[in-house]
């Protein structure tokens, strides 16, 4: 459709975030919801200005979880995740380290795959595109090969590019990525990125011990049709749901994320998985149940953030690192035991 007949220009195809808008996006809705969220995101960004009062630094409290939870408005966004994750202080006791990173010897083997994934990322962002001055692609490459060089262990993994390039987006500032990088696969998702993914594998066994306490109709389904749990969340685990929620509703989700660690990541699906439970439930075979997994990420209930924020954390009811701790102590020595 051509832009004049639309009665809409480029800038308002692309979001804030230089992703490019679907074809059959919503606008109505969207905008009938960002009318509404605005509100809120004016009224947040005035607490949280009190709340820093010109400094640089907060401390951890329940007034602080309270604030995060209810979201970091985006001028904040960089500095409070380098806070409350580590990442800036790991950052001010390694002063140069990242920048040694590149200048040192490299491996052609990590520097080929993370070439060969850099066209994949994010192709409907424009900001990522090698037209864009500057081009994200190049930030998005030197701190993935900062980071293959600092934890060789991991080296590159698939799925670390679009996490990387969030990153970038958000703190514009390739340093505090990379330390951001490492707070998350170091410390915040224990094991998800090494080559047998054993972390990854038993947080996927742990969702579905969860489903079976919290959603056991839908964990009976699954079971009864042979459908394995990596099947339909893989992806919500590796990259931790981008290009699977909207934007707005992912950055919100990684700001608890950073503060609390990786149980929202439960938090999240078993929301998903409550809040559809009879239409996952009207599913009659195995492929028609991963399609109704690829729905209930799509339209309203995910698009309007701030709600969704507060559903997850009622929705799903208690839910103690300790429970995630002991199901990742028993779904792990059992994947290990099938070899």
């Amino acid at each position: 459709m051509d832009r004049r007949e639309d009665g809409r220009d480029w800038a308002y195809r692309v979001d804030p975030y230089g992703f490019e808008r679907p074809e059959d996006f919503d606008y109505a809705s969207y905008e009938a919801f960002f009318s509404r969220y605005l509100v809120v995101l004016t009224r947040r960004a005035i607490k949280w200005s009190k709340l820093l009062k010109g400094n640089n630094s907060i401390q951890k409290s329940l007034k602080v979880k309270r604030y995060i939870r209810k979201g970091i408005p985006n001028e904040h966004r960089a500095l409070i995740w380098m806070i409350v994750s580590g990442a800036q202080t790991n950052m001010e006791e390694n002063p140069g380290y990242y920048h040694r990173l590149l200048e040192g010897e490299k491996n052609d083997k990590l520097l080929e795959a993370i070439k060969t994934d850099m066209n994949r990322t994010f192709p409907d962002n424009v900001k990522f595109r090698k037209t864009a001055d500057p081009c994200l692609q190049h930030a998005l490459y030197n701190v993935l090969v900062a980071y293959g060089h600092h934890n060789k262990a991991v080296g590159y993994c698939q799925g670390m590019n679009f996490i990387a390039g969030y990153l970038i987006l958000i703190t514009k500032n390739e340093e505090e990525s990379f330390w951001l990088l490492d707070a998350l696969i170091g410390r915040i998702l224990p094991d998800y990125y090494s080559p047998a993914m054993l972390g990854l594998k038993t947080d996927q066994e742990v969702l579905g011990e969860l489903v079976k306490m919290k959603v056991p109709a839908v964990a009976e389904l699954m079971e009864r049709h042979g459908v394995m749990w990596t099947l339909v969340v893989s992806r919500w685990f590796i990259c931790l749901f981008i290009d699977i929620l909207p934007v707005e509703t992912v950055l919100r989700i990684w700001d608890c994320l950073f503060y609390e660690g990786s149980k929202i990541i439960f938090r999240v699906a078993l929301t998903l998985i409550k809040q559809h439970q009879a239409f996952i439930l009207e599913a009659t075979n195995f492929p028609d149940i991963c399609e109704k997994f690829k729905q209930i990420t799509k339209g309203a209930f995910v698009t309007e953030c701030h709600s969704f924020m507060q559903k997850i954390f009622t929705d799903p009811g208690s839910l103690s690192m300790t429970t995630v701790n002991k199901l990742r102590e028993t779904c792990r020595e059992k994947l290990l035991s099938q070899g």
